[in-house]
């Protein structure tokens, strides 16, 4: 009967115990590690019917998983760092538990891994960005002039205009992108700003600070850019406005420039078709007067 309860109890604890399973979600990524012996797959295809398979296994045992991205390259960088046989199962437990605390990772939450993995590459993305822009910021440094902190009081005034551009919305699902460019890249983040029938936004924790501190950097930078926004509702019109980044303010473009945005293809210069039930038009005015004025030294 003691045996029994014990391995009952057991049983319980296991549901209450939460993994995380590093995924190759591409062909290059798996043959990197195909060099390890201890890795003992040679299909890709296979190995995520395998995953997949596992983690319908946990769910249906009621255990949590945690999928996060795992590279091969920082892999074997972690191994040489810490001293580590990266070619042993134990290395690459370490390495994955590594991820689940400070890499991209997503829930399992049943989905196939074909609609997961497009996630988990976006949120991998997403922080990569934030991580990037986040360094540009700090390295600004203090103002010369005042010793005002430059990325900090650009990272305020990028939160007071996307509060403003919530405010002005309509109603709805609304979908933000900002663009920054600079060297050596262009940095583009998305935003989703979905309203319920109470007229509260929901935002993602993760998704605004990534596209606050773009938006902060472009502004802090005078870097060209801009800030586009979709709002759509049942039984209206979607509409689409947006600004240019000009030094530290928000331009709104006219309803043709953002009309000439979203119907010219961006490589070849073509027309492309605008889209049915679809308004192209001018932002509504954020009121510099309650945006606090950016860095001006």
């Amino acid at each position: 009967m003691a045996h029994t309860d014990h391995h009952t109890m057991r049983r319980v604890l296991r549901r209450e115990i939460a993994g995380t399973i590093g995924l190759l979600t591409d062909e290059h990524d798996f043959r990197a590690m195909r060099r390890y012996r201890s890795f003992t797959f040679d299909d890709h295809k296979i190995y995520l019917e395998q995953v997949e398979a596992l983690l319908r296994t946990r769910a249906s045992q009621g255990s949590h998983t945690t999928i996060a991205l795992f590279d091969p390259q920082e892999y074997a960088d972690y191994c040489a760092e810490t001293g580590l046989d990266p070619d042993i199962p134990t290395s690459r437990t370490r390495f994955t538990s590594e991820l689940a605390a400070t890499g991209p990772t997503v829930p399992y939450d049943g989905r196939p891994l074909a609609d997961l993995v497009p996630a988990l590459v976006d949120e991998a993305i997403r922080q990569a960005t934030w991580e990037y822009a986040s360094t540009l910021l700090a390295r600004l440094g203090p103002c010369p002039t005042c010793g005002e902190d430059i990325g900090r009081a650009a990272y305020a005034r990028a939160s007071n205009l996307l509060l403003r551009i919530l405010e002005t919305a309509e109603p709805g699902n609304r979908h933000l992108v900002c663009s920054v460019t600079g060297a050596p890249e262009t940095l583009v983040s998305v935003l989703h700003a979905d309203g319920d029938a109470q007229g509260t936004t929901h935002l993602d924790e993760a998704e605004t600070l990534e596209f606050t501190t773009v938006l902060a950097l472009g502004l802090a930078t005078r870097s060209p850019g801009g800030l586009v926004m979709r709002t759509s509702a049942t039984g209206r019109t979607d509409r689409i406005y947006g600004w240019r980044l000009r030094g530290d303010r928000l331009d709104p473009l006219t309803a043709g420039e953002v009309f000439d945005a979203y119907c010219t293809d961006i490589e070849s210069g073509d027309l492309i078709s605008p889209e049915s039930g679809v308004d192209y038009c001018v932002p509504p005015d954020l009121g510099d007067d309650e945006v606090p004025p950016g860095h001006h030294h």
